[in-house]
């Protein structure tokens, strides 16, 4: 659900803190708060040929991990301890966020290939959880 409000053109990504079995914060990938979105923009990464999985700071949008992370710290909620749902297994940007950020599990659907970022999550001590999608 929470994936269906992303922006951008090329993948809908949507992710969720939990802490005791209660939602303390979501995110879904798009641009910056007052930033233009994708949708009406046309995809940066798309005009420049860059391909999934490359150039991450070169991109409008905020990843949904990310955006999970910093609406829990707009709200003044702490990630610590938490359980992070996402659509997709997080890059390694995200990855080492979700590890400062204290999260403790992260629950995935893959579909998105980055081996250092399964590497640091598993090195911190973080339960990888890859919950197979309907398609496969």
């Amino acid at each position: 659900m929470v994936a269906s409000r992303s922006t951008c053109l090329r993948r809908h990504v949507g992710a969720v803190l939990v802490r005791k079995d209660r939602i303390i914060a979501t995110g879904y990938n798009g641009a910056p708060r007052g930033l233009g979105h994708c949708l009406d923009l046309g995809c940066m990464r798309e005009q420049m040929g860059i391909p999934s999985g490359h150039r991450y700071e070169l991109c409008r949008g905020v990843h949904a991990e990310q955006n999970a992370i910093i609406n829990a710290a707009y709200y003044g909620v702490s990630t610590q301890d938490t359980v992070l749902y996402c659509t997709n297994q997080p890059c390694i940007i995200c990855a080492r966020m979700l590890i400062n950020a204290g999260v403790i599990r992260v629950v995935h659907r893959g579909n998105f290939d980055d081996d250092l970022a399964l590497q640091f999550m598993r090195e911190a001590g973080i339960e990888m959880v890859e919950i197979p999608s309907l398609g496969r």
